[in-house]
């Protein structure tokens, strides 16, 4: 009889033995990078403003500045815009009076400075009136068509064939002197030029897809207009109320010059041009400052509006 022998395993006796099918150790995965922070919203403007043009920021600052004149002359100047010093006639720049004095004694700063609010409410008013008239009727005339946009747009065509000079002056006329109405009298004359434009851009967002398709799911005329017409419709209306801002200023400054603007002795930019042209010869500063203030601030809107119409504000 032959007897089989086994030999035991030492592991399983001991039960250190390992299992060969064990599955092998999975490495521990290495820890993730931490995630970026998001960047704040200051350092974000820092970024937005270093790959801003000098121009556009130049343009900002001087707006900012002529802005920041009508709101809070008395933080600019302690004179008195209107009564003038014994004395002290067609003074020239110093350091008392930083851009001289006119006829009357008064101070040419303080009066460029307190005079700013009369220019910019002015052309805050024009370009109110000429959007808001210009859009409605651009609107109505791209949205309905037919007949109703040939009756608007040859009314349109009519107005922008008068010199928009002319037409504030007949409008001013009927209306009286005055900042306000020569600031309604400049936006009945820009009316034209933003109810063509606004049409124009009315006409191309309304044969757009989403907007077909918004009618076509049962969308109401009115609230599709509001909803997807209108806004889409506004970039280029933006970039030109603001080149308009720059054009009502310069026409506000004109009527003022002519005798149609504030009455004396409002500060009125215009105004401190036309009272200083007799004195061209010997009071230079009398024009000139005020004369480059407002060259100054219409480039700056016209560039601010070439940047909003590149889509960079």
């Amino acid at each position: 009889m032959t007897t089989h022998s086994h030999t035991a395993d030492p592991g399983l006796l001991l039960g250190t033995s390992q299992r060969t099918d064990a599955p092998a150790p999975v490495a521990a995965a290495p820890l993730a990078a931490p995630a970026p922070r998001q960047s704040l919203p200051f350092a974000r403007a820092v970024r937005r403003l270093r790959g801003t043009p000098a121009t556009l920021l130049l343009a900002w600052a001087v707006i900012a500045i002529v802005a920041l004149w009508a709101l809070a002359p008395g933080l600019f100047t302690s004179y008195n815009p209107i009564q003038g010093t014994a004395g002290h006639q067609l003074q020239g720049p110093s350091a008392a009076h930083w851009l001289g004095t006119d006829a009357l004694g008064r101070d040419v700063y303080a009066r460029l400075v307190h005079g700013a609010v009369h220019s910019l409410s002015g052309a805050f008013v024009a370009v109110a009136v000429g959007l808001v008239l210009g859009t409605l009727l651009g609107l109505v005339a791209g949205s309905v068509g037919r007949w109703v946009d040939d009756a608007l747009m040859r009314t349109v065509d009519v107005l922008l064939s008068v010199p928009s000079l002319l037409l504030s002056l007949s409008i001013i006329i009927i209306l009286g002197f005055g900042t306000i109405n020569a600031a309604i009298a400049v936006g009945v004359a820009s009316v034209a030029a933003f109810a063509r434009l606004v049409r124009s851009e009315v006409v191309r967002v309304r044969r757009t897809e989403y907007v077909e398709a918004a009618f076509g799911s049962g969308g109401r005329f009115a609230a599709v207009l509001w909803r997807h017409v209108l806004p889409n419709s506004l970039t280029s209306v933006i970039a030109m109320a603001a080149l308009q801002f720059g054009s009502a200023i310069l026409s506000i400054s004109t009527l003022g010059f002519l005798g149609y603007g504030a009455p004396p002795p409002t500060p009125e930019w215009g105004l401190l041009i036309a009272e200083g042209r007799n004195y061209l010869a010997t009071a230079w500063w009398l024009t000139t400052v005020p004369g480059v203030v407002v060259v100054a601030v219409v480039l700056s809107a016209n560039r601010i509006s070439a940047a909003i119409a590149k889509g960079r504000p």
